[in-house]
């Protein structure tokens, strides 16, 4: 019998949409896994396609994370807020630089910046290797 790790390697690959580049490596999934989660945690994060949209157009300033599996594309790519009016699944989210109400612990606070800091320049580098 095969091991956990063979199984892994024989999944079949996922439909990907033609704008899911660059994707993600195993190590910054990881890491962006961890940002999200503690950024939940903190409120510091909007979930779908219809809230992030809104905080877009308020001007909050935040690391969207976008799934690469999304079917239609056009949830992403045509107009946002309306197909965020649909019960979708959470295909997006934005993780915000500030808070959206009340404050957190200066601990918390520099946990989530160094992640959050450490997330956008891993992403950077790897979208400056494609143009």
């Amino acid at each position: 019998m095969g091991s956990d790790t063979e199984t892994e390697k024989k999944k079949a690959p996922v439909a990907l949409a033609p704008i899911a580049k660059p994707l993600a490596g195993k190590k910054l999934c990881k890491r962006t896994l961890k940002l999200v989660r503690r950024a939940s945690e903190a409120k510091y994060l909007k979930r779908g396609v219809k809230e992030v949209v809104k905080s877009i157009r308020r001007g909050n300033k935040g690391l969207c994370v976008i799934a690469g599996n999304i079917s239609p594309i056009d949830v992403i790519t045509h107009d946002l807020a309306t197909a965020g009016t649909t019960k979708r699944p959470t295909c997006c989210v934005l993780v915000l630089t500030k808070p959206t109400k009340g404050e957190i612990s200066e601990e918390v606070k520099e946990k989530l910046k160094s992640d959050y800091d450490q997330v956008v320049t891993e992403v950077a580098e790897a979208t400056s290797a494609m143009f």
